[in-house]
């Protein structure tokens, strides 16, 4: 359980808000100049399909935005944990993704959280490190009229919280990171731990 180890000031709080529904919207605008000032230049981006610097992350998606790649985030409720100049926070999200499976062109809709490492340098608020829990997802013919069979031993070889987004981005050629946390499990509960040991000061 993360706690905030003393009074947090309003602001604070709210340009970490402003910060994560910054990100959402200027990352699936590609705008990309804007998109690097919510990160300190350290920081990493953990997804299913890359996880490498923020610098990586922006040009992995570039490639994939030139190539059709077509995913989507829509953010909802918040929470914040603030301790000095760190902070974590856990941001109810979903991910949508449309790509060709087996020519039929489908939807993936994988509900989560993000859940971010901040740090307040020199008096600005950024992410460190964003670490997606995928809680779980669906998959669905753009056309419903359509029939979509999937392979379920590839299907089922996928954890379960993002399993179809998986399946979806290994058909369009990611390699996809198979040990992310999901909404219980060993996974999830070393990030808890991470992130409580961040807000003690603990390096990462």
């Amino acid at each position: 359980m993360l706690h905030s180890q003393q009074p947090v000031r309003t602001d604070d709080r709210q340009e970490v808000r402003d910060l994560i529904e910054n990100w959402a919207v200027w990352r699936d605008a590609g705008d990309w100049e804007r998109f690097r000032t919510v990160w300190h230049p350290d920081g990493v981006m953990m997804a299913t399909w890359c996880q490498g610097t923020v610098d990586e992350f922006i040009e992995m998606s570039r490639k994939g935005i030139k190539n059709g790649v077509s995913i989507l985030h829509f953010l909802g409720g918040q929470s914040v944990d603030i301790a000095d100049d760190r902070a974590i926070s856990q941001t109810k999200m979903t991910i949508s993704q449309r790509a060709a499976v087996d020519g039929v062109p489908c939807d993936v809709t994988c509900t989560g959280r993000f859940y971010d490492f901040l740090e307040k340098r020199e008096g600005r608020w950024g992410i460190v490190l964003r670490q997606p829990i995928y809680e779980k997802d669906t998959i669905v013919p753009v056309d419903p009229s359509v029939r979509l069979t999937l392979d379920q031993q590839v299907l089922q070889s996928f954890p379960e919280g993002y399993r179809h987004l998986a399946y979806l981005q290994s058909a369009i050629g990611y390699t996809v990171k198979r040990d992310m946390p999901g909404l219980r499990g060993p996974e999830v509960e070393k990030l808890y731990s991470r992130g409580a040991a961040w807000l003690r000061g603990e390096p990462l």
